[in-house]
C-alpha cells in the first residue's frame, strides 16, 4: 500500500504523494521560490500565492488518488492485544497485534454453545470473522532483537466479547494465525500466549480495507448436501494425581489422540473443574470434569506429535475437592 506524508513550509514546501508526482510538486515550489524579488511586501505576497497554488495541486492530487479505488477507505486501528508466537522452522519470533476498529463488520452473533458446536463440526470454516491482515512489518522486541509483527483488525465490540471470554479469544487467534499463513505463504506455530502489559508491539499503521465485498457463489453436489459429517469420537484419557499421598498438588490429564498429527487442531478450553478438548474436523471431543478444582491460569499443555499424546498439567487450588 502506497503511503503520502506531507510537511508544508513558510519558505519552500517539501513534498511528494506519488513517486509519478513527486517531481512536478517539487519543481514547482523552487521554480516558484526563485521568482520572489527583494521587496518585503512582494515576497509575501509570492509565499501566499506559492502556497495556495501547492494547496490546490494537493486537493487535485488526493483526490486522484482516492477515485482510483472508491471501492476501500484507510482506517486507523486502535490497540487491543499482542500475541507472541514463533515463525516455523526457524523459530523467529513473532508478534500478532490483535487490533479493534468500529470499521470492522461484526461477525453475526455467535453464542458460547453455538462456537463448541461449530468448532465440533467438520468444517469450522463456515463461520467468517470479518478482519483486515496487515503486512508484516520489522520490530525490536524488549530485548532488542529483531522480530516480525503483524497487525490483525476486527470489530471493537467483537473484540469486548473476546476479552470476556477465553474460547472466542483463542477461536479468533487461531483464525488469524490461519489467515496470515495463507495470505503471506508463512507457517506459525500454535503455540502461542497473550503479553500481559503489552497491547501492541511496534507502530500502528493504518490499513486499506474494502467497502463493497466480492460475491461468493458455492456450488454443492447432491453428495454434500445428504452426508452428514462423522460424529466425533472420545479419545482415552487418564487423570494423575500427584503426590499419590496426602494432599494433592496437581492433576495431570494424559489424553491419547492418534491420528492427530499437530497442535493446530486442537482447540483446549480449561475451567476450575472441567476440561473440554476439540480436535478438528470432528475427529475427537471430550468434555470432563475434575473431582478437584484447579488453577486454569496456572496449568500447562503439550502435545507430543510422536507419541500423539497431549498432557495437561493442572495445580490443585487449595480449596480442595469440587
Amino acid at each position: 500500500m502506497k503511503r503520502a506524508f506531507f510537511c508544508v513550509g513558510t519558505e519552500a514546501a517539501l513534498s511528494w504523494v506519488l513517486s509519478s508526482r513527486c517531481c512536478l510538486l517539487l519543481y514547482l515550489s523552487v521554480s516558484l521560490g526563485m521568482e520572489t524579488d527583494s521587496s518585503l511586501l512582494t515576497s509575501e505576497a509570492e509565499r501566499q500565492r506559492q502556497e495556495q497554488l501547492y494547496h490546490q495541486l494537493l486537493v487535485q492530487t488526493m483526490g486522484g488518488i482516492e477515485t482510483q479505488n472508491p471501492d476501500s477507505r484507510v482506517i486507523q486501528p486502535q490497540p487491543g492485544l499482542c500475541v507472541k508466537t514463533l515463525s516455523l522452522p526457524d523459530n523467529g519470533k513473532v508478534f500478532v497485534n490483535i487490533c479493534q476498529s468500529p470499521s470492522i463488520p461484526p461477525p453475526p452473533h455467535l453464542s458460547r454453545e453455538q462456537l463448541l458446536e461449530l468448532l465440533q463440526s467438520d468444517d469450522p470454516t463456515g463461520y467468517k470473522v470479518p478482519m483486515s491482515l496487515g503486512e508484516p512489518h520489522a520490530e525490536l522486541d524488549s530485548n532488542s532483537q529483531g522480530c516480525t509483527a503483524y497487525d490483525v483488525v476486527i470489530n471493537n465490540e467483537f473484540f469486548k466479547k473476546c476479552q470476556k471470554d477465553q474460547l472466542f479469544l483463542q477461536f479468533v487467534v487461531t483464525v488469524s494465525l490461519d489467515g496470515l499463513e495463507n495470505k503471506y505463504g508463512v507457517e506459525l506455530s500454535r503455540e502461542w500466549k497473550v503479553l500481559k502489559n503489552r497491547k501492541f508491539l511496534g507502530s500502528m499503521n493504518s490499513q486499506n480495507i474494502r467497502t463493497k465485498s466480492k460475491p461468493v457463489i458455492e456450488e454443492m453436489s447432491a453428495v454434500d448436501q445428504n452426508t452428514s459429517p462423522p460424529a466425533a469420537k472420545q479419545p482415552q484419557f487418564c487423570l494423575v494425581v500427584e503426590p499419590s499421598c496426602g494432599d494433592p498438588e496437581y492433576l495431570t490429564a494424559e489424553i491419547q489422540l492418534p491420528g492427530v498429527v499437530s497442535s493446530r487442531s486442537l482447540v483446549l478450553d480449561l475451567g476450575e473443574d472441567r476440561l473440554l478438548l476439540t480436535a478438528r474436523p470432528s475427529l475427537y471431543h471430550l468434555d470432563c470434569f475434575f473431582p478437584l478444582c484447579v488453577d486454569p491460569d496456572s496449568s500447562l499443555a503439550q502435545f507430543n506429535r510422536n507419541t500423539q499424546l497431549l498432557t495437561v498439567k493442572m495445580r490443585v487450588s487449595p480449596s480442595g475437592t469440587t
